[in-house]
């Protein structure tokens, strides 16, 4: 059974920066692309980042968070990360991290997912 743990969630003013962390149980971690998803109140889960297993392999981000967000991994570790910088009242969520058995943007290509973990952005 594989676990997804997020942290590193937290509040923040705008103009400020967090990093997430996603730890992941198994040993197949690096065959994987790994995602981050977020949901704010009364909206649907959006797609922020994703990364193919090699740490330096191809990355996607959500236009509205390129340039702010960087999404790596640490395959020995079994983590990946999402570092936000500039973060704005809009950036407010639940943060997903999540395994994919192939890198895409919809969430459906996504089959473990974390609890989720709370960033919120004041102005």
């Amino acid at each position: 059974q594989v676990q997804l743990v997020e942290s590193g969630g937290g509040l923040v003013q705008a103009g400020g920066s967090l990093r997430l962390s996603c730890a992941a149980s198994g040993r197949t971690f690096s065959m994987y692309a790994m995602g981050w998803f977020r949901q704010a109140p009364g909206k649907e889960r959006e797609f922020v980042a994703a990364k193919n297993w090699r740490s330096g392999g191809t990355t996607y981000y959500a236009d509205s968070v390129k340039g702010r967000f960087t999404i790596s991994r640490d395959n020995a570790k079994n983590t990946v990360y999402l570092q936000m910088n500039s973060l704005k009242p809009e950036d407010t969520a639940v943060y997903y991290c999540a395994r994919g058995q192939v890198l895409t943007t919809t969430p459906t290509g996504y089959d473990y997912w974390g609890q989720g973990t709370q960033v919120t952005v004041s102005s």
